[in-house]
């Protein structure tokens, strides 16, 4: 109960909507488990390091601003400061300061951050179809697509971004 919210006021959910929601909870955390899992075993990629690696590689100069990255990704600039280090260490990444208006930096793949990719991305997008795609069946993927559509509505920004960010399926 929130503070200053009078109980009268809340739409509670019924007992079917309560559980759908709880249902979307767990299916949602559980794909992200086995896909997470999937690509670790196939890869020795972390979820964050693919997702990474495939908004640089959806650039044609492999290189994107951090502060542009932090967005487009949705994650805080101190958390992908962080990772892009862990991932320069790896030699998947470099940074380098912005030449043309000395502000910021540029986060890049490296030819291993591409090789890695180029090898990562069948065996991602197969558990995908494996454990999504195929689960769900031509119907339940358009049905699935109308109830995004009607969900992204809310937030215009997301669905060009997600595109972008090649969460589309391409890789």
């Amino acid at each position: 109960m929130n503070p200053g919210t009078d109980d009268d006021d809340v739409r509670w959910l019924d007992p079917h909507e309560q559980a759908v929601w709880r249902r979307w909870l767990f299916s949602q955390r559980h794909l992200m488990v086995e896909l997470t899992r999937s690509l670790a075993e196939e890869s020795g990629l972390s979820m964050p390091d693919y997702e990474v690696l495939v908004m640089l590689t959806d650039t044609p100069e492999g290189r994107v601003r951090m502060a542009a990255l932090a967005d487009l990704l949705e994650w805080e600039r101190s958390r992908l400061s962080h990772h892009i280090r862990r991932m320069e260490a790896r030699g998947l990444v470099e940074r380098r300061e912005c030449q043309e208006d000395g502000r910021g930096a540029f986060v890049g793949i490296t030819p291993l951050g591409q090789r890695t990719i180029e090898r990562a991305a069948p065996g991602h997008v197969s558990a995908v179809r494996r454990f999504f795609i195929d689960r769900l069946g031509p119907d339940g993927v358009d049905a699935l697509d109308t109830a995004l559509t009607r969900l992204d509505a809310q937030d215009t920004q997301r669905a060009p971004q997600d595109q972008q960010a090649g969460l589309s399926g391409q890789r």
